[in-house]
């Protein structure tokens, strides 16, 4: 490939002083993959698993397993995990309808979800009802959003607004049906929240709801992005028995991303207590069928398979990331998060601060990747996105965001978010490269 020495020398001295900061997202990757197959084993998985249903997929022991997979390697009551979840923002969608009802209040603290979830709620990109009428969004459900914005941490490090957040429990009270988290950062410029944070809120909201004798609402994570970062999840109870945190109630995130592993062709997983999962289970098929039905079409196999390859996949994108935040940090560019700092998802941000350089970060990305390596991606009008977007993606799942990506809406500063990386060695490469086309520009 055509990368500069000067390049090359800055990736090799990056992957020297990061050497540490690798050597613990190893032991990480570690921790889960043993606790993945503790999981296996329990759930007794085998090749008969991988046998194909059709039709209504009465009896496929396989997807069964899965689910209870799902449940188990996320510390979860309950869960299941289908390839008729066909992206992130359908599966939050499901999780979404499937607890909240007409007259509820649905209560964001971290602010405003990310882009593709404003219309399934019904909210413009400052979080007001966005006029649509007859869409089929929560608004025209009869279901309020309501949102606190993240805070500069506190002297507990925790990011929330939990003055604000205790205001509109208290003058709501049972209407607010759901407090809503989202993990990653989506667009915006702030922390990706850790695991002790998300489950740190959710006991906020528990022991507020008891104080003043109110029916706990369902605390939800958007965990896209943020699966096995850590060794924990934030709907298992503390493994360290922290007195202040409670496993959330239900959690949602992609197969193309990190749980897949690389293998799933298209997916997504909902799990939590017992409860939550059987309402979300009725509104993905319907009342008195929920999760008995949903035919597997030969999808077992590469599911199994991605869940056991998730942890190590995860630790090659975080990796990548690392290396990225080094390289364009020590070009003079703002990263989120700064190459030092340890994350809790996969995605990188990159302030290019001009749009042909945007432009120029996506399409290095794209020219070092295993697919499509010979297509010039340039932005586009994409559905449910505010501004045009530019995306990078030679992948061989479409919009697989654990595969090396790079993307950003082309608005000030002209962010490239990148995640992914199937192999360190080969995201390697494409940031390098895409560090060449940017000092080109």
């Amino acid at each position: 490939m055509n990368i500069s020495t000067t390049i090359r020398a800055l990736a090799d001295q990056a992957e020297r002083e990061m050497s540490a900061i690798f050597t613990d997202i190893d032991a990480i990757s570690r921790f889960n993959t043993e606790h993945v197959l503790d999981c296996f084993r329990k759930c007794e998985v085998s090749e008969s698993l991988f046998a194909p249903s059709t039709g209504y997929g009465y009896g496929d022991r396989g997807r069964d397993v899965i689910d209870i997979l799902a449940a188990k390697i996320f510390r979860a009551e309950a869960g299941f995990m289908r390839t008729s979840l066909l992206s992130g923002t359908h599966t939050l969608a499901v999780g979404l309808f499937g607890i909240l009802r007409p007259g509820d209040i649905m209560l964001s603290i971290s602010g405003t979800p990310y882009d593709t979830l404003l219309d399934v709620i019904g909210i413009d990109g400052n979080a007001r009802p966005n006029g649509k009428n007859g869409d089929g969004s929560l608004a025209d459900f009869g279901v309020t959003f309501m949102k606190t914005d993240l805070q500069p941490r506190d002297a507990e490090g925790l990011p929330f607004d939990f003055d604000a957040m205790h205001a509109i429990l208290a003058e709501y009270g049972d209407r607010v049906k759901m407090v809503y988290v989202q993990r990653s950062k989506g667009y915006a410029d702030r922390p990706t929240l850790t695991v002790r944070e998300i489950r740190r809120a959710a006991y906020e909201v528990a022991v507020f709801a008891e104080k003043n004798g109110m029916k706990k609402p369902v605390f939800m994570v958007d965990n896209c992005y943020g699966e096995f970062t850590e060794i924990e999840e934030p709907c298992a109870n503390p493994l360290n028995g922290a007195a202040d945190e409670c496993a959330v109630d239900l959690m949602a995130g992609s197969l193309i991303k990190n749980p897949g592993g690389g293998m799933a062709d298209i997916g997504g997983y909902i799990v939590g207590t017992q409860e939550a999962v059987d309402l979300c289970g009725y509104r993905l098929t319907s009342p008195g069928v929920g999760l008995e039905v949903g035919a597997s079409l030969g999808q077992n196999r590469n599911l199994i398979k991605g869940l056991f390859y998730a942890p190590h996949t995860v630790a090659q994108a975080m990796k990548t990331a690392h290396l990225a935040a080094y390289m364009f940090e020590k070009l003079g560019y703002r990263v989120n998060p700064e190459w030092q700092v340890r994350r809790s998802d996969i995605v990188q941000a990159v302030d290019c601060d001009a749009p042909e350089k945007l432009v120029a970060f996506c399409q290095g990305i794209q020219s070092a990747s295993p697919i499509d390596a010979h297509v010039t991606p340039y932005p586009w009008e994409m559905p449910g996105y505010a501004d045009p977007v530019i995306m990078a993606a030679g992948a061989f799942v479409g919009g697989a965001s654990i595969e090396l990506s790079a993307d950003g809406p082309m608005r000030a500063p002209y962010t490239a978010f990148m995640q992914g990386g199937l192999t360190y060695e080969s995201a390697r490469l494409g940031i390098m490269s895409a560090a060449d086309k940017v000092n080109a520009v």
